[in-house]
């Protein structure tokens, strides 16, 4: 049976750890999918493996190309799409036309926000009144890298009041759920026993309901790894190994044999 944002919720009262990971084409959607992963986010971090140095750049018709291979790809999984910089920040209406492109254009079934602020929590409420489920993301914010840095968030007390608020609020207006990126875990820790909702960590620590990598991290394709990401396997050098191995047989009229397959 397919995932559903409820699914999530029930899955955080049973205490049962929730499955995710990124995609960006329909092959690597297919293999997550076939191997059990709940919940595949189409993120803007994406924009790495387009070439680009941060997730500024990415525009909100490269998200629905890349969604929609994505989308092909999954029978079960829960598919939550970003919406890039600039396409959800200027007014609730921006907001709107770019999430309903998503789900409309897609077949996504929901999209994610990031930062707990006033205006986005009216942009949240708005959303999910329009029944246009939303999932938040608080802590490292990516899409604020000019003034915020890539460094980990809350770690005065300050700064964790402030992310435990937007947490809480941004449950009060709707959310499904929330990302809770580069924080200490203790703090993720608290955020999690306060909501009823599920939060997903990345790099925040053991006690979230879920986690989520990106995939390339995960499977050794970036050139520089996050503090927070473990590498599983080394896709990097294997693909380099077998290129490798390709050309030197194509050089030295190794490949193909003589013998025409049958």
């Amino acid at each position: 049976m397919p995932v559903t944002t409820q699914q999530l919720i029930q899955w955080k009262q049973q205490g049962r750890a929730i499955v995710a990971l990124t995609a960006w084409d329909y092959a690597i959607a297919q293999i997550l999918d076939a191997a059990g992963v709940d919940l595949i986010l189409v993120g803007d971090s994406m924009a790495v493996v387009l070439g680009y140095e941060t997730t500024l750049p990415i525009t909100l018709e490269e998200m629905l190309h890349h969604a929609q291979a994505v989308r092909r790809g999954v029978k079960r999984a829960l598919v939550v799409v970003d919406l890039p910089f600039l396409t959800y920040q200027e007014s609730v209406q921006q907001a709107m036309h770019s999430a309903g492109r998503v789900l409309k254009e897609t077949g996504a079934q929901a999209v994610k926000l990031e930062g707990g602020h006033p205006a986005m929590l009216e942009t949240v409420a708005r959303l999910v009144q329009a029944g246009i489920p939303v999932m938040g993301h608080v802590g490292l914010t990516p899409q604020s890298v000019h003034q915020i840095g890539l460094r980990k968030q809350g770690k005065t007390q300050e700064q964790g009041e402030r992310i435990f608020n937007e947490a809480i609020a941004l449950e009060q207006a709707g959310v499904f759920s929330i990302v809770l990126e580069h924080i200490p875990a203790e703090l993720a820790l608290q955020i999690t026993d306060k909501l009823s909702i599920p939060t997903i960590g990345i790099g925040a620590g053991p006690d979230c309901d879920g986690q989520v990598l990106v995939t390339s991290d995960l499977l050794g394709l970036t050139e520089k790894q996050p503090p927070f990401a473990k590498v599983y396997t080394n896709l990097r050098e294997t693909i380099t190994k077998a290129v490798e191995d390709y050309a030197v047989e194509v050089r030295d009229r190794q490949f193909p044999q003589n013998e025409n397959p049958t």
